[in-house]
């Protein structure tokens, strides 16, 4: 590892006093993060490669924030960084932390955070800006369109109808299935026959028919200018591929940042490793202990092996502090990680003792698990901890079933992560496939959408008139020489003069979406009965276009991520001014609860039978335990039922199946946590029969009252 700054190995109140203010507040460890290969005053120099470990509740982000104000207050450029995050809003929030701290250390010269950092988000959004830069260099048309996951499907089913694959005898793979296989191969870099029989083996047989559907979904693309999410990385991934073009790219950035580096998939890999080839300037943040979005194609050989792409070794910093959970929840979980077959070396540690360790919970079955998990979340609301305060985990969706008919009994009101996404809702996605077409009549699946919506135009229909669009180049002048079918007659003429006043864009943005909304409002009542309830949708998607400067930007950056809203009919937990999170663990990471319960911690649901193929998917579901544990501040409770009731087995009917710990917990490693049975064991003495005493007749009272 590279020599650490002079400060980093000073001591005591020598080095608390010759630290700027803005990294007192810094740990050791998170220091040494911040401040490896910076130096001062040399504001265009990048130093070695960094991999900063960042175990769970360590303060990840605050030291990511740090590191990066700490580049724009020795000097660098801000527009010279490049920092990759997952979500947007994680961006956000980091240029928020990083405007924060620059300014309060640089004071009167905070005018050098004026333009900010310009290149802050995502990894498709960089990708989709970079693109629209450097289009003319990779034959790309700059005015590309992009396609979200549903309207990527409906192109693919259109290619897939158009080549008779929808008509063969046996099953052809469905759109989303085709789309998915797709998309594994070009994010985790693999031949399509090795996808096939790792991810999808009924689709097997399929392989030859696969390959030359995928090759015509790329050509259907280029031709209508569209892209997906995969080309936003595959093409990023071309350009820095070509030696020339990679250090024109690379060269605009003297630093690049990338955080939860162990979800990248080999694709995105490539592309770091393309922009910065031999690390100088490139810093990631991560966990191999969470890597547990295999099923995205993430790839945790990214974070295992990136030191060694590089000469020398890139430096590793550890952060171990822990910051979230009491010392016996870490203890926990350090057993439970540390048998992992290949890992960073790293125990969690904290400074929050407590003598309550976490508790083995052992139930007769799921009806007695949701008991438990209900009577437990009213105790600790009674004793004043919120429900908000409160998360139930669990593997699979599924699984919280029992546990929602009891909330539901007992009138707790609960929010369960994983519904139907605001952009996923048909009504969203129509109103959008309109903006698009307009944006782009080249789009076929935008107008197969749209002008379905209209009384009836069918597939033929709405298949013959994207043909003529896309052989005339001019969307209105196409659709006007057009018949349409008679059903359609009344409403075509006010479809067409929505189109030419969104060509014309007389109306400017986002005024533009208030004249889809007016003329969608009729086919909103016609196609669905809670026509009320999705306006309210309409309404708020009109709310948002507010926040973008064009019809395009907004297209653009709405499709790469979408707000975290649902739609108003899944949203009737959120009138409670309280409510308990039921959450998946895959959705649970990065957040954190007082008391967490984690449901069915057995063998054939953690792991999960669908999930034990090979050592290495069994390693995720280890990490996918250690994940759940490490949620839980003060409380944790891993409960285990004895059995599960299956039904419908084909040779032996209903039965029950009985189950055993999860193989993550084995023996040597109970110490570290208490055990208990529930329901209670009932104390020998105690008055478990009736007592022999005088006898009344309660039917007879009851009848009574109303004679």
């Amino acid at each position: 590892m590279a020599a650490l700054p002079q400060s980093i190995t000073a001591s005591g109140d020598a080095l608390e006093t010759a630290l700027p203010g803005y990294l007192q507040r810094l740990n050791p460890d998170q220091r040494r993060a911040v401040e490896f290969g910076v130096t001062p005053g040399a504001a265009g120099m990048a130093g070695a490669p960094l991999l900063i470990i960042a175990g769970a509740g360590s303060g990840k982000t605050n030291t990511l924030a740090h590191r990066v104000a700490h580049l724009v207050v020795n000097g660098v450029d801000p527009r010279r960084i490049l920092l990759l995050t997952f979500s947007r809003r994680a961006a956000a929030e980091m240029c928020r932390r990083v405007e924060r701290i620059a300014a309060a250390a640089l004071g009167p010269k905070a005018s050098v955070l004026s333009e900010g950092l310009t290149f802050a988000g995502t990894f498709h959004a960089v990708g989709a800006r970079l693109l629209r830069d450097y289009a003319a260099h990779i034959g790309l048309d700059p005015a590309f369109t992009i396609h979200d996951r549903e309207d990527s499907a409906d192109l693919m089913n259109l290619v897939r109808h158009e080549m008779g694959f929808s008509k063969t005898e046996k099953r052809f793979p469905a759109k989303g299935t085709c789309l998915s296989i797709y998309s594994r191969v070009v994010n985790a870099q693999a031949p399509l026959a090795a996808i096939l029989a790792s991810a999808f083996p009924w689709s097997v047989g399929w392989e030859a028919e696969l390959k030359t559907l995928f090759a015509a979904y790329v050509e259907a693309k280029q031709r209508q200018n569209v892209l997906d999410y995969d080309d936003l990385l595959l093409y990023w991934a071309q350009m820095v591929g070509e030696p020339s073009l990679a250090a024109e790219i690379g060269g605009r950035f003297d630093h690049v940042l990338v955080d939860e580096y162990q979800d990248t998939n080999r694709l995105q890999a490539s592309i770091l490793l393309g922009l910065k080839p031999d690390g100088r300037g490139l810093a990631v943040v991560g966990d191999d202990a969470q890597s547990i979005y295999s099923f995205r194609a993430a790839e945790i050989r990214n974070i295992l092996d990136f030191p060694g792409h590089f000469t020398p070794r890139a430096a590793v910093v550890t952060l171990d502090r822990n910051y979230r959970s009491t010392q016996p929840i870490l203890a926990a979980a350090n057993a439970v990680i540390a048998e992992a077959s290949e890992r960073y070396a790293k125990e969690l540690w904290s400074e929050r003792a407590s003598v309550e360790r976490p508790q083995i919970v052992t139930v007769r079955d799921e009806i007695e698990q949701a008991n438990f998990v209900a009577s437990e979340v009213l105790a600790a609301r009674e004793a004043g901890l919120a429900l908000k305060s409160q998360a139930v985990l669990f593997r699979a969706s599924h699984h919280s079933g029992p546990l929602e008919v009891e909330l539901t009994r007992r009138n707790i009101p609960f929010v369960k992560f994983g519904g139907l996404k605001f952009l996923d809702a048909a009504h969203v996605k129509d109103v959008l496939a309109v903006l698009r077409f307009a944006e782009n009549p080249r789009d076929r699946a935008a107008g197969f959408r749209v002008l379905q919506l209209l009384p009836g135009i069918g597939p033929a229909s709405a298949r013959r008139m994207v043909d003529a669009v896309s052989a005339v180049g001019a969307l209105v002048p196409a659709l006007e020489a057009q018949t349409p079918p008679p059903r359609s007659g009344e409403d075509w003429p006010g479809f067409l003069d929505l189109l030419r006043r969104l060509g014309s864009r007389a109306a400017g943005w986002p005024a533009e979406i208030d004249q889809v909304r007016e003329w969608y409002g009729p086919h909103l009542e016609r196609l669905h009965e809670d026509a009320a309830t999705r306006q309210a949708d309409l309404v708020q998607l009109a709310q948002i276009a507010t926040g973008y400067a064009s019809r395009e930007r907004f297209l653009t950056e709405l499709t790469l991520d979408p707000p975290d809203a649902t739609s108003g009919r899944a949203a009737d937990p959120l009138l409670d001014e309280d409510y308990l999170i039921l959450s998946t663990i895959h959705s649970a990471k990065g957040q954190e609860w007082k008391s967490v319960h984690v449901l069915n911690v057995v063998d054939g649901c953690m792991p999960s039978d669908l999930a034990v193929g090979s050592a290495k998917d069994i390693e995720e579901e280890r990490r996918l335990l250690y994940v759940a544990m490490t949620r839980a501040k003060d409380h944790l409770h891993l409960i285990v039922p004895q059995r599960f009731f299956t039904h419908g087995q084909s040779s032996r009917g209903d039965r029950h199946v009985y189950a055993s710990r999860t193989r993550f917990i084995p023996s040597p490693l109970l110490r570290h946590f208490s055990a208990r049975l529930w329901p209670e064991p009932v104390e020998s003495g105690s008055a478990t029969a009736p007592s022999e005493g005088p006898r009344i007749d309660v039917r007879a009272r009851l009848r009574s009252m109303w004679s």
